[in-house]
């Protein structure tokens, strides 16, 4: 196949759907489809939604895959029997931890720590040790290796082993060492090697990151292999790729190997697609609100770059891998509504997939906002779906007055309007710490909103903030899928150096680099990138003397140490609104390797030559927020929007997957992309498009 008849395929798995999209290289055109989450066979939503876009997959060059399935065994402990094997003496690190309260429960004085992933019986200490500069104070006992292994397995039935030592990071020999006698041993047990996933410092988040990769490591290559199984017998005969927390991808293969790296996958694609927006757009500021059928995810676009962070926390669990910096929060389509102590709560909990909302038909009883969107006459029940899945609205009304109406004293179209208030307040919280809260003016972003509920909310987050403008991107239902399709091949590597940056010679610090970039080109070599669409990018986390961590700077080439320290000063006032007289230390040195693939097509229509007038499809009765009160809206069919329609709130435009909402205080305009742009009335004009 020619790369002018590449076809692309890519899934996101989220909490109620799965998201399905097929991109044609050659010409830009996408299709998409949905199919139900299966939770107790994941692949078959997979393969259900590859079902209705193409039953023979052989044309396909790339299918890229977003996933949740690591996350969601950490955050329902359905992982695998796990053990450690650590230096004698240090057999509870993992058990302690940090000793800290989570920030949720730091005034609460009855909070227990949850049971930990790994009970005590279940850690081994074996003799060997390193100083902080890695080198040997006590050999390794292999005897002692053998009897830990032999403990693991066949006294505690464990399936895989997490393997941590002390400054591992700056010598990897004793782990190595270790992984091999246990795999001699056992050829089935799965093995975690600390300095395989981060060759960073701290003992306990080092030791934390490498559990959970242990934890999920069986049930992600179990679902890994049963998929590439699937799409073999489909034809499939392409690259298989995952999408990695951190942004870009990597091969089934190359996941299997590090799974911790895909823990946040579902949420990155969306974030990929962001740039990609933000970048075809000139909206070089965005923030991202992907609103599925579970949760809300949001993160901070500036110039173009997403924000990433080097340390995540599942669970109260440290995860030290590269991750886009998101906020989630349990705020999705299917959050449950409900009465607590007299107070009117949405989410966290969510009906999923089974039973689902109560609209569904499929045996859910607890009223959710999905529920509340069709009794405020934002989703019609005829159209969900495109007609495929007909709501039953006088269900969800009975559910919403019962449940809620009823507790609150209120008609159960006030009652649904409340549950709105309740979710907006949350997703505006959720905003409000990656703008207001780091420095941020709210006015100075976009709010690009997408997933199923996005485009529902969106618009009045963005009128509640005063953001400058709110953009509904085209497919936002599967808007994350989407964004997958043009996912880079990623791969990352670090090293905790804590040198003086002063005191470093440049040329020194400049071989360390290139040995790091030998590694990133030879992994990207290994996931089928050519040399010619291999790229590294140079990056250091610097931070004063004396902090405890650090903030992340790109480098160039040649390295000039004076620039670095005013690049650094400028970023840490930015950041922390001073700079300090204190030397600068560099905590990490970092190198990204980046394979180049062809991003997707994106045609621009031929600007009108005077607005449009689009006429709606129906006229329906909806609830305004402008108003607060029922109002008559237009409605719309998005597929019937030329570029440059204009439209005046109050109206709806539906697209049988997702329904965006233009309240009577807002305006909407179809721009040249076909991505639909909202705005307060009379503001549209001071906003270049």
């Amino acid at each position: 196949m020619s790369r002018d008849q590449e076809i692309r395929l890519a899934v996101d798995i989220g909490g109620t759907f799965v998201d399905a999209v097929e991109l044609d290289m050659a010409t830009g055109a996408a299709r998409f489809e949905k199919a139900s989450t299966t939770p107790q066979g994941p692949w078959e939503g997979v393969m259900n939604a590859l079902a209705r876009l193409r039953d023979d997959l052989s044309a396909a060059s790339v299918f890229t895959h977003g996933t949740t399935l690591g996350l969601n065994a950490i955050l329902e402990r359905k992982g695998a029997l796990t053990g450690i094997i650590t230096n004698k003496g240090f057999r509870d690190i993992f058990l302690i931890g940090r000793g800290n309260v989570p920030d949720a429960h730091m005034y609460d004085f009855r909070y227990e720590r949850p049971e930990p992933l790994v009970k005590r019986r279940r850690i081994a200490g074996v003799t060997c040790r390193l100083d902080y500069k890695g080198r040997e104070l006590e050999p390794l006992a292999e005897d002692e290796v053998r009897e830990a292994a032999r403990m693991l397995v066949e006294e505690q039935g464990i399936e895989t082993i997490a393997i941590a030592y002390l400054f591992s990071f700056r010598d990897p020999r004793h782990e190595q060492r270790t992984a091999e006698i246990v795999r001699e041993m056992y050829p089935d047990v799965k093995v975690s090697v600390s300095s395989d996933i981060t060759r960073e410092q701290r003992e306990y988040e080092r030791t934390s990151t490498t559990v959970l990769d242990a934890y999920i490591r069986p049930i992600f290559e179990r679902y890994i292999d049963r998929l590439e199984t699937e799409l073999r017998e489909r034809a499939f005969a392409g690259r298989f790729n995952i999408m990695r927390s951190g942004g870009g991808a990597m091969t089934a293969g190359a996941a299997k190997l590090s799974p911790t790296q895909t823990v946040l996958s579902g949420p990155a694609g969306g974030v990929v697609g962001g740039a990609f927006i933000a970048e075809v757009l000139k909206r070089p500021d965005l923030v991202t609100f992907d609103v599925g059928g579970t949760s809300l995810d949001v993160c901070v676009i500036e110039q173009t770059v997403p924000q990433i962070t080097h340390e995540a926390e599942l669970e109260n669990h440290p995860l030290l891998v590269p991750c886009y910096d998101i906020r989630t929060i349990g705020a999705g389509g299917g959050s449950i509504a409900s009465m607590d102590a007299g107070l009117l709560k949405v989410g966290p909990r969510s009906a999923g997939a089974e039973p689902g909302p109560i609209c569904y038909g499929r045996g859910g009883t607890e009223p959710t906002v999905t529920d509340a969107a069709v009794l405020l006459g934002f989703v019609d029940p005829e159209r969900f779906l495109g007609g495929r899945m007909p709501l039953d609205a006088a269900a969800a009304e009975k559910g919403i007055e019962a449940n809620i109406g009823a507790a609150l004293g209120l008609a159960a179209i006030e009652a649904a309007a409340r549950i709105y208030d309740v979710m907006l307040a949350r997703t505006v919280g959720a905003v409000r710490q990656l703008t207001v809260e780091r420095g941020r003016d709210p006015g100075d972003f976009s709010l690009l909103g997408f997933g199923g509920a996005g485009p529902l909310i969106a618009p009045l987050v963005a009128r509640e903030m005063g953001l400058r403008e709110t953009i509904v991107p085209l497919l936002p239902s599967g808007f994350s899928a989407w964004g997958m399709l043009g996912a880079d091949i990623v791969n990352d590597f670090a090293q905790t150096d804590l040198s003086v940056l002063s005191d470093v010679a440049p040329e020194a610090l400049d071989e360390r680099f290139r040995g790091m970039e030998d590694d990133a080109r030879t992994s990207l070599q290994a996931q089928g990138i050519g040399e010619q669409d291999a790229l590294t990018e140079r990056q250091l986390e610097l931070r004063y003397l004396g902090q405890e961590h650090g903030l992340t700077l790109p480098v160039g080439r040649p390295l000039d140490i004076d620039a670095i320290t005013e690049a650094f000063g400028v970023a840490h006032e930015s950041r922390y609104g001073h700079r300090m007289d204190s030397p600068v230390q560099i905590l990490n040195v970092r190198v990204r390797g980046i394979g180049r693939t062809r991003r997707p097509t994106v045609s621009e229509a031929a600007p009108a030559e005077a607005a449009q007038a689009a006429a709606p499809r129906a006229q329906r009765d909806a609830y305004c927020f402008a108003r607060r009160a029922l109002t008559s809206f237009a409605a719309y069919d998005r597929g019937h929007l030329p570029a440059g329609s204009r439209i005046a709130g109050p109206a709806l435009v539906d697209e049988g997957t997702s329904v965006t909402v233009i309240h009577s205080d807002q305006a909407l305009e179809v721009n040249a992309f076909g991505h639909l742009v909202i705005t307060r009335s009379g503001e549209g004009a001071r906003h270049e498009r």
